[in-house]
């Protein structure tokens, strides 16, 4: 009931945003002539396809590294492809099976003798990744604050950017304290998340021994951050949208990060809606033309996801799990190596 809930109210505000963005005829005409500006410069479109390719190719070096540390030899491309199987079903399926489910659901099949190592390695892989975004958006904020702070919705949004990366900070120094003092199994057994901290105290005490893997895999995560950044700037130069490298790098860890919470489908609506608050404001683009670098954007990176769907199809198992099915089997996954801790 909870994630049929989830699914309606993430369709509801998808298309809710979207008519709102939509609505205005003028608008829309607005939004055709700033694309015409892309047939023009094809080769910033190029450039920004090829900067997604490279998120992926660093994102699966990264996840290479760390499965290599739990003892597990994937040949490169199979890593790659399971990779890219996650991300398609992170931009177009609603509900709450995420991407790393079923990545961890297919490596599973891959590794039936390496099962709770397949699983650390998924978990550190999203760790660090959220360590390196901690980190760059830290520094970013830090320098551009006084600038982010002269509009109402840039000020309140970065907000609430420093709140949920600071949330995220206490939950990932409250794992390495559990695991440190030996407290994991003294955490109430109904306790949400309970054995998600767990999981994520012992990766951390098994990725701190091999620190060189670590520290390349935490390397790796800047080039994906910064190839995703980017991506955008050149959807903005193949617009000719009047707006600085400096000021798109500063706003953008803000779009995609609150555009990646599970509110919306694939974050329709919302990231578009955030294009707006503050490129509007703060550098004077127009409200279609903002919404067209965002929805250009989205669809240089939906053309890689549209490969990762391609390769579930190819994929996936003669019996065609249910995807109840593949949330249990990762839950008692995740709860047998909390419990083995």
């Amino acid at each position: 009931m909870k994630k049929t809930l989830l699914t309606i109210l993430q369709v509801l505000v998808t298309v809710g945003i979207l008519c709102w963005v939509f609505h205005d005829h003028n608008t829309r005409v607005q939004m055709g002539l700033a694309l015409s500006h892309a047939k023009n410069h094809p080769g910033w479109l190029l450039a920004g396809f090829a900067c997604y390719g490279l998120v992926e190719l660093l994102a699966a070096g990264r996840w290479y590294i760390l499965l290599r540390v739990q003892g597990i030899k994937l040949p490169p491309w199979r890593v790659g492809a399971l990779l890219m199987l996650g991300i398609f079903f992170n931009m177009f399926m609603p509900g709450g099976t995420g991407g790393d489910v079923l990545k961890i659901y297919f490596l599973l099949k891959e590794i039936p003798g390496k099962k709770a190592g397949g699983l650390l390695a998924v978990l550190m892989d999203r760790l660090i990744g959220l360590m390196a975004l901690i980190m760059i958006s830290s520094v970013i904020i830090g320098i551009q604050y006084n600038w982010l702070k002269t509009t109402w919705d840039s000020r309140h949004l970065t907000w609430l950017l420093l709140l949920i990366l600071v949330c995220s900070l206490v939950a990932i120094v409250f794992s390495f304290l559990i695991s440190g003092f030996g407290l994991a199994h003294r955490l109430p057994a109904k306790m949400p998340m309970r054995d998600k901290l767990i999981d994520l105290a012992v990766a951390y005490n098994a990725y701190a021994r091999a620190w060189p893997a670590s520290l390349s895999a935490l390397f790796a995560s800047f080039g994906v951050h910064f190839a995703s950044f980017f991506l955008f700037c050149c959807a903005a130069r193949a617009l000719s949208v009047q707006v600085s490298f400096g000021a798109l790098l500063t706003v953008m860890p803000i779009i995609l990060t609150l555009a990646a919470m599970p509110v919306s489908v694939g974050g329709a609506g919302v990231r578009e809606g955030l294009f707006v608050l503050l490129l509007g404001p703060l550098c004077g683009v127009p409200k279609a033309t903002a919404i067209t670098l965002s929805l250009t954007g989205f669809m240089l990176q939906a053309a890689w996801g549209l490969v990762g769907g391609l390769i579930y199809l190819l994929y996936r198992p003669s019996e065609h799990a249910k995807m109840s099915e593949v949330e249990r089997q990762v839950q008692e996954l995740e709860h047998e190596v909390a419990e083995s801790e």
